[in-house]
């Protein structure tokens, strides 16, 4: 089954660089696509390319996979694409600041029974037609176009902040899942020493039975005891399967490709689950988490850009000027030569001041103040969500220390157990029945072992990301 892939790194994958531009201003979407090592394009253009999606590598590692999410998970590349849109939106904007050009041009043909010329004062004509060059440019708005430039700058920043949250969301989930891949993996291995120690014990319950020294029923329940002992390696190896495939999903692989070797392959996972002993401090934790967390930031920033959004709305009730300017040609009304008809240009400046309009600036400015507000809740409420986080995450430590130290001296002595009931066994002081369950207790505490590592690997990334540590470079500077 080939579940996994990878293009070739390129140098800086793991590490989010910066996105400024070469004239000190901030670059776009696809600049920070590049830097990350990010293919915008999707799968299925290359592939209408001819480009074939490559094999799977023989081994596969953790850094590998969380290069290839990197460049491929969908949250990622949905997030870069929301600064793409932000982008946008702040071109938008500051076109209000620059002079916009417009070219009109008009034609009317009339019917004979309107012109109506005085003898003596013209010629009679049916038709008439203009063109002219326009030139209107912003000069005040109330400070609603300032406002609305600082605004767009904030929440541009706020959606930088986001994609370094999803970045990191991403790296504990492909790393949770990685793990997990590990985890079904050594379970499998578990499951076949099982099946092994149990294969052993029937091949020396026959044994014993040609010589004589146990009887039929001894052989029968070595039997039994065997054929139940393979379906829990059936799950266990169906488990593999459906760990790689979440890992798939996660790092944001498709396979296209349906050969059946590239289909069916499965790389060889390096790493292991083992226990690594650390320390923290929930004090420490908490101050961390409201100190570095990439959410309460873009909170911060989205709460100023609603503020600027309340002076936005508020500048309906100033009012704005604009300077105007055109030039133009229109037909003569002495004569249907092109080139008898005058033509000039004109300037002036325009203003306008709403006096009243049924109440629609202070329902604006109600909406906007509501916003703000929001906004500070929403803040103090994430606060609050963060602290929790930090609790959770410390208490599950807690309990995967625990665990870890439980499953470690279990093992001990499940080994320990069985040793002495073999011994005892080939002495004839115990019956088969006890060395069954001397094995199935090993095979238990060896599974409970792995989970625990697995629990405690796990808790490690959920508190530090819980702390907002390991943050993508994303250099603002």
């Amino acid at each position: 089954m080939m579940l996994l892939s990878f293009r070739s790194s390129r140098a800086g994958a793991c590490t989010v660089s910066r996105w400024r531009d070469t004239r000190g201003k901030w670059g776009t979407a696809q600049a920070l696509a590049l830097k990350l090592g990010i293919f915008v394009s999707a799968i299925t253009t290359s592939f209408g390319q001819d480009e074939r999606p490559p094999e799977e590598p023989d081994t596969f590692d953790l850094k590998t996979a969380l290069s290839y999410a990197l460049d491929n998970n969908f949250n990622i590349r949905r997030a870069i694409e929301q600064i793409e849109e932000q982008e946008g939106i702040i071109v938008e904007v500051k076109a209000r600041t620059r002079p916009s050009l417009s070219l009109d041009a008009n034609y009317q043909k009339l019917d004979g029974g309107l012109s109506e010329v005085v003898e003596g004062f013209g010629i009679a004509t049916d038709n008439t037609w203009g063109i002219s060059l326009n030139l209107r440019q912003a000069l005040y708005q109330g400070g609603g176009i300032k406002a609305a430039l600082k605004a767009q700058d904030l929440t541009r920043e706020s959606v930088r902040l986001f994609l370094e949250s999803t970045i990191m969301d991403a790296m504990l989930e492909v790393t949770t899942r990685y793990y997990g891949t590990l985890l079904a993996r050594d379970q499998i291995e578990v499951e076949e020493q099982n099946v092994e120690l149990l294969e052993e014990t029937l091949e020396d319950a026959q044994n014993r039975l040609r010589a004589g020294s146990v009887s039929d029923f001894e052989v029968l329940r070595a039997e039994v005891l065997l054929a139940n002992a393979k379906p829990a390696l059936i799950r266990r190896r169906s488990a593999f399967r459906v760990a790689i495939d979440q890992l798939r999903r996660s790092i944001g692989y498709g396979n296209y490709r349906r050969d059946s070797n590239n289909l069916e392959k499965v790389p060889e996972f390096l790493g292991e689950l083992k226990y690594e002993l650390v320390a923290y401090d929930l004090a420490i934790c908490l101050d961390l988490a409201l100190s570095n967390r990439s959410e309460l930031e873009r909170l911060r920033l989205i709460e100023e850009a609603r503020d600027a959004g309340l002076e936005i709305a508020r500048s309906d009730y100033r009012p704005s000027v604009d300077l105007i300017g055109s030039y133009g040609k229109r037909k003569s009304n002495f004569s249907e030569s092109f080139d008898d008809g005058p033509e000039g240009w004109t300037v002036g400046v325009v203003a306008t001041w709403d006096i009243f309009d049924g109440a629609a600036r202070k329902g604006r400015v109600r909406q906007a103040r509501s916003q703000l507000e929001q906004s500070r809740i929403e803040r103090d409420s994430l606060r609050l969500a963060i602290e929790v986080e930090v609790r959770q995450a410390m208490s599950e430590f807690r309990e995967a220390e625990e665990l870890v130290n439980a499953a470690a001296k279990a093992v001990e002595q499940a080994e320990e157990a069985l040793r002495l009931a073999d011994s005892r066994y080939n002495a004839g002081a115990i019956n088969q029945l006890d060395v069954f369950e001397a094995r199935f207790a090993l095979t238990d505490s060896r599974t409970n072992r792995l989970e625990a590592y697995y629990r405690h690997i796990v808790a490690v990334a959920n508190l530090k990301r819980a702390m907002g540590e390991d943050k993508p470079a994303l250099d603002s500077n």
